[in-house]
């Protein structure tokens, strides 16, 4: 049966939350700079930023394990940077440049990187829930105690390929976290006018698959649910729904001007409920770091993102028989 019961706020040191700060504050200073380049035309496409989610994928991947692995939709930079990828071959990537995880052939929707255990980045909508199962389906069979996050979001979670998946993993028992990552309006449509049911975590419940509500603008909670999810497929119990409440602060894509909603509410999550805002006062309160020493890592931030930026403007165009390779998965 599905279960809500969002996840109590552990006990973390500073170093902890200093790394959380430090994270969140990459994803959101890297797709700042992101969302300049598309202005200067330097990024073509789509581009969909991560800014105002940041606490979900830093709480989760702060309870993963090495080989642990992950897959997601095109909302995806924020994924790769948390999971260690480098920010130089994201962002040449996102400028379609040779110097990108896909060698500038993916874009900022579909970057792979088999080191971080990062399998994409892919455009269409709900198709990675069914490959995330896969992934788990393939750390089952090999008996290696992995897990797989696979992150979707409130809008994926109409589609009916979700639901044939929760179906095969807990028939067979898969070790994969289902990440609902639900910042309230898909594309562009309240969750309230296009989804029937108000919690999406309790869809699980038709297939025995246990799930919660998360506050996804705090990162220590995000983080206390992401322990309790791992230990449970750890453990052999089968798949687990982590229903993320988050709130992304752009539109759906850069070509969004998002006049379905208000500028005075998302204004008002910025003042009242910023992921970021809140572990710096943290931070601050419990004197684990001081102005100065924030400010040193903003600054430290803002070299790497600015170095990420000279790197895809420096690194060549892919050349064209480039688009002859990495056609086929190797042996």
């Amino acid at each position: 049966m599905a279960t809500r019961k969002t996840a109590a706020r552990p006990n973390v040191s500073a170093e902890e939350l200093l790394a959380y700060y430090r994270d969140m504050l990459l994803i959101r200073r890297f797709e700042e700079k992101a969302g300049q380049l598309y202005g200067m035309g330097l990024i073509g496409g789509f581009c969909h930023l991560y800014i105002g989610q940041e606490a979900v994928v830093v709480g989760l991947e702060a309870a993963a394990e090495e080989g642990d692995k992950r897959i997601t939709s095109y909302r995806d930079h924020g994924h790769m940077l948390a999971c260690g990828m480098d920010p130089n071959g994201v962002m040449a990537e996102l400028t379609g440049r040779s110097g990108g995880y896909s060698k500038g052939k993916g874009g900022s929707m579909h970057m792979f990187s088999r080191e971080k255990h990062f399998y994409g980045g892919h455009g269409i909508v709900a198709a990675q829930v069914p490959l995330g199962a896969g992934l788990a389906f393939a750390d089952k069979y090999k008996g290696n105690g992995r897990v797989t996050f696979t992150y979707f979001g409130d809008g994926a979670a109409n589609q009916g390929q979700v639901y044939e998946t929760f179906n095969m993993a807990a028939l067979w028992q898969l070790p994969a976290i289902f990440v609902i990552e639900n910042n309230q309006y898909a594309m562009g449509t309240a969750q309230a006018r296009s989804t029937s049911t108000p919690e999406l975590y309790s869809r699980g419940a038709a297939f025995g698959i246990p799930g919660e509500v998360v506050d996804g603008m705090d990162v220590l909670a995000v983080k206390a649910a992401g322990d309790k999810a791992v230990r449970h497929c750890r453990a052999g119990k089968g798949p687990y729904i982590l229903e993320i409440k988050t709130y992304r602060y752009r539109g759906h894509s850069m070509s969004d001007p998002a006049k379905y909603r208000t500028r005075e509410e998302v204004q008002k999550m910025r003042e009242e409920r910023d992921p970021i805002a809140h572990v710096r006062e943290m931070l601050l309160q419990g004197k684990h770091a001081s102005e100065e020493d924030l400010k040193a890592i903003d600054k430290d931030i803002k070299k790497i993102v600015g170095d990420s930026a000279e790197f895809a403007r420096e690194s060549p165009e892919p050349a064209l028989d480039e688009l002859w390779t990495d056609i086929y998965a190797e042996a």
